[in-house]
């Protein structure tokens, strides 16, 4: 089992940019699929974001392509995201995400554990 807890939201201006940490309790964090989901108020939750295991392969939801890096650093059991070039859609909390599973998927069920969220607003 791993517990996950985030940090780095906030209050942001359109345009700005955030980065989000996750820190992983236990010794197989390199063994989960990790990724940033988030879910905005009458929205459904999405995958925003999502990396291997070893950290070589990304994806990334249409919507923040181009804008959002997702990295991991294992020896330091952490995950980020750096959101660059927010807009108002971007505003949700965030939650840090990891899946047992063998490759990264788009898919919110597919993920076992979550951490509690940080809340992200993008002001215009």
């Amino acid at each position: 089992q791993v517990q996950l807890v985030e940090s780095g939201g906030g209050l942001v201006q359109a345009g700005g940019s955030l980065r989000l940490s996750c820190a992983a309790s236990g010794r197989t964090f390199s063994s989960y699929v990790m990724g940033w989901s988030r879910q905005a108020p009458g929205k459904e939750r999405e995958v925003v974001a999502s990396i291997t295991r070893n950290g070589s392969t990304t994806y990334y939801a249409d919507s923040v392509k181009g804008r959002f890096t997702i990295s991991r650093d294992n020896a330091k059991n952490t995950v980020y995201l750096q959101m660059n070039s927010l807009n108002v859609e971007d505003t949700a909390v965030y939650f840090c995400v990891a899946s047992r599973g063998l490759w990264i998927a788009p898919d919110p069920a597919t993920y076992d554990y979550w951490g509690q969220g940080t809340q992200v607003t993008v002001s215009s």
